[in-house]
């Protein structure tokens, strides 16, 4: 079910056993696909950067850089890759490789030159790296129904961002812009729902991220420009 904005909400959110039972082994499955990836410097983002974690959390990482995409397939072959894929949001989005592995796990990465607020999306949901991972670190960070997770010694407290820009974007680290871009488009999607994705190109057996992407270029004006 997608979930709803929220407005005005303040909230203290203690962790039972199973919470943190359940935070401590989705995120030992984590650990083992940034270590094997390590060599990539990967982010871990969203829920289980922030801790607030339920039975269907996903697992996903972003990797900030382009990367050597066919060392990144062979560093992830072991794991089981199920699926490789290209992506795009919008015609003037960042244009994206991801791989999800057959247990479930994401890993995205550019496929052409990123710009700042595009690798902000992912700290803006709050993002950790291995090592961080490994001491336990909890990072704040804003959920889909736009409330601020601030992890607490004994679980987290939600808080409505309306109205606090500013402050949202120096507790994230990241630019006041991509805190109003991400509020504007989470509001939107509320009111008319998500609209799909300009690109989404699943890759044959045989195909690289590489020569794909160069035949959709060839193809599409659109993505040319990004590619």
């Amino acid at each position: 079910m997608k979930e709803k904005t929220v407005a005005f909400h303040r909230k203290n959110v203690v962790y039972t056993d199973e919470n943190w039972k359940l935070l401590n082994s989705l995120r030992r499955k984590a650990l083992e696909v940034m270590e094997h990836i390590s060599d990539f410097h990967p982010i871990l983002y969203g829920s289980l950067a922030r801790g607030d974690v339920h039975k269907g959390s996903d697992i996903d990482f972003f990797i900030e850089h382009i990367p050597e995409t066919y060392l990144l397939e062979i560093s992830l072959d072991s794991l089981g890759i199920a699926e490789r894929s290209i992506i795009q949001a919008t015609p003037w989005h960042l244009i994206k490789g991801q791989i999800t592995l057959s247990s479930g796990e994401t890993i995205t990465f550019p496929l052409t030159q990123s710009k700042v607020k595009e690798i902000e999306f992912y700290y803006f949901g709050g993002a950790i790296e291995l090592h961080e991972l490994k001491d336990g670190k909890r990072v704040p960070g804003i959920d889909k129904r736009l409330i601020l997770i601030k992890p607490s010694e004994d679980g987290h407290v939600e808080e409505d961002i309306t109205g606090r820009e500013a402050q949202v974007s120096k507790i994230l680290n990241v630019s006041i812009d991509i805190v109003r871009e991400r509020t504007q488009v989470l509001n939107r999607r509320d009111k008319v729902g998500r609209t799909g994705v300009y690109l989404n190109r699943v890759l044959m057996r045989d195909e690289s991220f590489e020569q794909l992407l160069k035949e959709i270029c060839d193809k599409d004006s659109n993505v040319r420009r990004r590619g």
